[in-house]
């Protein structure tokens, strides 16, 4: 009897601890932000610039954490307006509310009738709401796609800015990965 009890003991105890580190590694799970139109630190095609149709490039994402409520996405620039001697951070981007089981944007889906569900658009640095592509005026510059895992669902924001969105995330920021990728004018 001892050696029978003995054994299931043992069986829950493994399946407990087999559970737990099924647990811990789901929790681990690493968010991460790709494109199938370039790679990381690779050079974004003309096609997603002021060079070319300026559509958004396509996004997609995995490891997105449980407890997630919404997502956000931020691309920008730090390297305005000159690499060699940056002055200021362009942003091209701005995206919140974005529902937590999408995994990514396909591309020149930037209009709001394009976006999932309850999306919400910021504002830019051209001062209007959608995507603005690479359009560096001297050098290669860096495009820095960050996107964030929300523990909540943000108001909506007036105004809808970077900087308002990055105060709004503050403490509500569960996971957060980037995609960098690069450009230089062709003319």
């Amino acid at each position: 009897m001892w050696n029978s009890t003995r054994k299931l003991i043992e069986a829950i105890i493994v399946l407990a601890l087999a559970g737990g580190i099924a647990c811990a590694a789901e929790r681990k799970a690493i968010m991460e932000l790709n494109s199938i139109a370039f790679g990381a630190n690779a050079d974004i095609p003309s096609l997603y610039t002021c060079e070319g149709r300026d559509v958004s490039p396509p996004l997609a994402w995995t490891g997105v954490p449980a407890g997630t409520k919404s997502l956000a996405l931020i691309v920008d620039d730090p390297d305005a307006p000159d690499p060699a001697a940056p002055k200021m951070t362009w942003v091209h981007w701005v995206l919140y509310n974005i529902p937590p089981d999408t995994r990514g944007l396909d591309a020149g889906k930037s209009r709001p009738s394009d976006l999932p569900a309850g999306t919400h658009e910021g504002l830019n640095d051209w001062k209007r709401a959608g995507y603005g592509g690479p359009c560096p005026p001297i050098g290669r510059h860096r495009y820095v796609h960050k996107l964030y895992a929300l523990d909540t669902v943000l108001p909506v924001l007036q105004p809808a800015s970077k900087a308002a969105l990055e105060k709004a995330m503050q403490g509500h920021i569960l996971a957060q990965t980037e995609l960098v990728g690069y450009y230089r004018k062709k003319k």
